[in-house]
């Protein structure tokens, strides 16, 4: 896949650190030749994203509030402006209050299930609408998504609910989009060591216990999950949309653990 995004660029949204998947993809897309741009949300995630955005060559950093209209206007604005189009957006934002990651979902708060849903699935369908208008000549949308929406995982709770509302909006967009030549799909990886999956209760254990049974015996690496992104935003990738593409080392097919974990 090298220089497979050579002359594309896109907005990657949701770098936290240098171990987000989020990094993972914007660190795989460079070295496949993509220029990028990156979003961040308060002075404290921005200051940890300049040393990793300079890392690449990227002097566009925007502040976003996916659930702010006037901030997401101007950010979107604001790449317009720089670039005029784009040719793909990656979208990495989710949010649950963690204090309600552990327990039953039964527990769930209606303000903190409203919070979940409205960041972790409808901003993919807003940002993908700004996006589409920077796209012409069609492009690609790609979001983050869990097995934990279609099968009951420990402790995911609210997550898991969102992560299924945002693998059928990622369906629901790609059918809107495709006539546009716009892509859309979500990548599916394991339990990874991040800021994000760090809140979830019992992550530890979720962690060992993939890495152990999965068919590989390994969870998925910032390196694979990055080159996912980078094959379904290059040329390659031009008749795959509406996918959940997994890259958990093989785990999503399995019915129980391995004999010697039984």
């Amino acid at each position: 896949m090298t220089n497979s995004l050579q002359g594309k660029r896109g907005l990657i949204m949701g770098v936290a650190n240098e171990r987000s998947i989020a990094w993972g993809i914007a660190r795989e897309m460079h070295r496949a030749g993509a220029e990028l741009a990156f979003s961040y949300q308060g002075e404290a995630f921005g200051k940890r994203l300049a040393p990793l955005a300079e890392s690449v060559g990227s002097d566009i950093m925007v502040d976003v509030d996916v659930t702010d209209d006037a901030s997401m206007d101007a950010a979107f604005e604001t790449l317009k402006d720089k670039w005029g189009t784009i040719d793909f957006l990656v979208h990495a934002i989710a949010y649950s209050d963690k204090n309600e990651l552990t327990g039953r979902i039964s527990d769930t708060s209606r303000d903190n299930f409203k919070n979940s849903m409205a960041i972790s699935c409808y901003s993919l369908i807003d940002c993908a609408k700004r996006a589409s208008l920077l796209m012409p000549n069609g492009g690609t949308v790609l979001t983050l998504t869990y097995q934990g929406s279609n099968r009951v995982t420990p402790f995911y709770n609210v997550m898991g609910v969102a992560k299924a509302a945002l693998e059928s909006a990622t369906r629901y967009l790609a059918n809107d989009l495709g006539p546009d030549g716009i892509r859309v799909n979500a990548i599916s990886p394991g339990p990874m060591k991040t800021l994000a999956g760090a809140a979830i209760g019992g992550a530890r254990k979720t962690f060992r216990q993939t890495e152990t049974n999965a068919p590989l015996r390994s969870n998925a690496t910032l390196e694979a999950v990055g080159g996912t992104a980078v094959y379904l935003a290059s040329d390659a990738g031009a008749c795959t949309t509406g996918e959940i593409i997994r890259v958990d080392g093989g785990y999503h097919v399995l019915g129980m653990p391995q004999s010697e974990n039984l």
